[in-house]
């Protein structure tokens, strides 16, 4: 929790104990962290085949695959958050939009015109599950991971 200005102290990230204020300098902010998200990562069965969906979908290549596959990498063009895939044996799809195994997460992905782009996700193995407008539709991977092609105005904030 930041202090009475709206700063972060060292003390209040974690590098003090709680209630020792010999850390805190009350005159300068603290810098911010050097944080960012390296990837988001998604459990599967075939880590290599859901890797080569996605690059084709997005356009990306694979970088890093270790040699029994079971993690692959593919990295965003645009230097962001790259996308991997684990392996993971047990993996359950979601059964959305039900509850009995509700999504975790989906990924958004902005396209000029859904109609064209839903042909081609179609046709790399995306299963359609709603279609309710022009502008956004939600499909299941061929994992089962759910995802969404918006053709929507960027948000101006």
């Amino acid at each position: 929790m930041p202090d009475e200005r709206g700063l972060w102290s060292p003390a209040l990230l974690g590098n003090a104990v709680e209630g020792d204020e010999s850390m805190i300098d009350h005159g300068a902010p603290t810098p911010r962290r050097s944080l960012r998200l390296e990837a988001v990562v998604l459990d599967c069965p075939d880590p290599a085949g859901l890797a080569a969906f996605y690059g084709a979908v997005l356009g990306w290549e694979t970088v890093a695959e270790d040699s029994g596959a079971d993690w692959v990498r593919l990295r965003n063009p645009a230097g962001s958050s790259d996308l991997c895939f684990q392996r993971d044996p047990e993996y359950l799809p979601p059964d959305w939009p039900g509850r009995a195994r509700p999504q975790m997460l989906h990924l958004d992905i902005e396209v000029a015109d859904v109609v064209t782009e839903h042909e081609r996700v179609s046709a790399l193995g995306a299963r359609l599950l709603a279609a309710d407008s022009a502008t956004f539709r939600v499909y299941a991977d061929p994992a089962g991971h759910p995802f969404c092609l918006c053709a929507c105005p960027a948000d101006p904030s």
